[in-house]
């Protein structure tokens, strides 16, 4: 897999030092470096583009992908074209609106399983959500999460699907990449919760992670699609529904860290750093690479690195 995009210029800096100690020593032509982390090759170029090469390259690539979209409101997506951002006029077009939104856990760490949700919510529950001081879930702690999350799971329709270790792991490849098995996680939380009942919502919408037409692309194979979808940037903090999607979606990701901790008694850290790559060494080496099969995402460079 080979992923190529422009880098924007507060992003430059930080890619050349997050890639300082894996440099290699020779440089391609007119190549500012070339990085080698696990089985991907990174080629920063003049130009500013950055190529990224290998089975991972979309893990590796979607740090700075994240990156863009949060800091740039750049969308770009997993074949590197890029898709132009909704302004902030489209926010007020939902602020009164009752609407299904749908959000992702767990695809940036590299313990625990991937969480889908997607939510109803009517305008009749605005005030109460509100009230609870709901958004997107990674700008709240996890005791407040804890606190919130089953007043909403009590009152709000909701659906979650959830991807575990070891099948993600059986299905990650090439051709089906992350954004693909997120499409599909997606697909499939909407079409339960639309099956449910019949809700009177004005809008379906997803925290956009790759263009309208690769996520159809994605799911063309799929029997039961959901269609006529609003793909927005941020939609956590501009849509309600998505909102109660992403705080549902941490907290039952945070059950189920806890569940496997406790299953090996040692306590798992969330995201893909050092700390990460500390505790992976011992589990493998307490219980072996079967058991970090059926607790981590195998893709991710934290098992090239066991043996460092």
């Amino acid at each position: 897999m080979t992923i190529v995009f422009k880098v924007s210029e507060n992003l430059k800096n930080k890619i050349i030092k997050y890639y300082e100690n894996l440099k290699k020593e020779k440089t391609p032509p007119y190549a500012i470096f070339q990085a080698q982390d696990a089985d991907t090759t990174i080629t920063m170029y003049e130009s500013g583009k950055i190529m990224f090469q290998g089975v991972s390259a979309d893990i590796d690539a979607g740090i700075w992908i994240d990156l863009e979209k949060k800091l740039n409101n750049r969308i770009i997506n997993i074949d590197g074209t890029e898709t132009k951002a909704k302004e902030t006029s489209s926010k007020n077009d939902f602020l009164n609106l009752s609407t299904i939104g749908s959000d992702e856990v767990g695809t940036g760490d590299f313990f625990g399983p991937i969480v889908v949700t997607a939510t109803f919510v009517s305008t009749k529950d605005f005030e109460f959500l509100k009230e609870l001081g709901v958004k997107d879930s990674k700008k709240i702690t996890d005791e407040k999460i804890k606190e919130i999350a089953p007043q909403i799971m009590k009152r709000i329709p909701y659906v979650t699907t959830i991807l575990d270790n070891k099948t993600y792991n059986e299905n990650y490849s090439q051709k089906n990449n992350m954004n693909k098995l997120k499409a599909i996680l997606h697909n499939k939380a909407l079409f339960e919760l639309k099956s449910k009942n019949n809700f009177n919502y004005a809008k379906i919408v997803i925290d956009e992670f790759c263009s309208k037409e690769n996520f159809y692309k994605y799911i063309e194979s799929v029997p039961d699609k959901v269609m006529h979808i609003t793909f927005m940037t941020k939609a956590e903090d501009k849509v309600l529904s998505v909102g109660c999607a992403s705080i549902i979606s941490r907290y039952i990701f945070l059950r189920k860290m806890d569940e496997l901790s406790d299953s090996i008694h040692i306590p798992l850290p969330k995201g893909a750093g050092e700390n990460v790559d500390k505790i992976a060494k011992e589990i493998k080496e307490k219980y072996g690479i079967e058991k970090l099969n059926e607790l981590a995402k195998m893709n991710f460079s934290n098992v090239k690195r066991l043996d460092d």
